[in-house]
């Protein structure tokens, strides 16, 4: 008869190249795995018992998922049977109980454990259980007070009930600040440089390798001297905002002179005509002409005719 650890360990391995090349390197993956190669060197161990030389992969996999079903099962209707008599922790009656009402004969337990043909197995080896990641921790925890027992669950995480502030508060140093502009101008010119490099006509340093330490192509202008001669952004802002300033002013006054128009005439009305009947006419004053050639009116040019 083969061992039943040789046939769990050669059970596992075909499963394992035959179920792929992917390794369980997580911690919880390795634990749950070294569970289901115990279960397999048990129930390895039964079919020996039973008088089987050699089983297939399909029928220990199959026996393995019973078993770890039954075992599962047995477990959960414990739990409940002790939740149900409010304890935490279940005893030998629980277990008792649940076997009884999943249709099994406790009385044959006893002459099943003193068999003579028993096979020991030897102990696997300790597999440390996966670590629960800790909570947020806040606060001082609480404990319970002596009206409660101490085998009811415990209060929760202080940060499920209380106030936990998460923000920052923002930086206002004008060195950090600055810092941080610059860094973070640095980037965008980085980034812009890599993109242009990219995406336009480069030159090199080497003429072996094309590749190395790009720069970008420069880009000969037809027009050398325009750049000098077109104004830059800064002049171009100045003067918009002198324009817009010139308006306003324009438009201040010309309200003015219409009030003062105004009162003019009322007193005109009001005022006696001279004896010649005539109304003097007022000159216009030359400081009121507009000196913005962008804000004078439209003057439309003469058009000669052909005689």
């Amino acid at each position: 008869m083969a061992d039943p650890a040789v046939m769990g360990s050669a059970s596992l391995n075909a499963g394992t190249r035959t179920g792929g090349t992917k390794a369980t390197t997580s911690p919880a993956e390795n634990y749950y795995l070294a569970r289901r190669r115990t279960l397999q060197v048990v129930v390895s161990s039964l079919l020996t018992e039973c008088g089987f030389e050699s089983s297939e992969k399909a029928a220990v996999e199959t026996l393995t998922e019973m078993m770890q079903s039954y075992i599962t099962e047995v477990g959960r209707c414990a739990k409940a049977n002790c939740e149900h008599t409010a304890r935490s922790t279940p005893t030998l009656s629980d277990v008792v109980i649940t076997l009884v009402e999943m249709g099994f004969n406790v009385d044959t337990l006893p002459v099943y454990a003193k068999r003579s043909q028993r096979m020991v197995i030897t102990a696997p080896p300790v597999t440390n259980a996966p670590v629960t990641p800790k909570a947020l921790v806040a606060g001082q925890k609480r404990t319970h007070p002596a009206y409660i027992p101490s085998h009811f669950p415990e209060f929760p995480d202080p940060h499920t009930y209380i106030k936990t502030p998460t923000f920052r508060e923002p930086v206002s140093d004008y060195q950090v600040v600055r810092e941080k502009a610059a860094s973070q101008r640095r980037d965008v010119e980085r980034a812009l440089t890599r993109f242009m490099a990219k995406t336009g006509e480069t030159q090199s340093l080497f003429k072996d390798d094309l590749t190395a330490f790009p720069l970008i192509a420069a880009r000969p202008s037809s027009i050398p001297y325009l750049s000098a001669l077109l104004p830059s952004e800064l002049e171009l802002q100045m003067l918009e905002e002198t324009d817009s300033s010139e308006q306003d002013e324009q438009t201040d006054t010309e309200n003015n002179s219409n009030i003062i128009h105004d009162d003019a005439g009322a007193d005109k009305e009001n005022t006696v005509l001279p004896p010649g009947g005539v109304v003097p006419t007022v000159k216009t004053n030359d400081d009121n002409m507009i000196d913005n050639p962008y804000l004078r009116p439209v003057k439309k040019p003469k058009v000669r005719r052909k005689k």
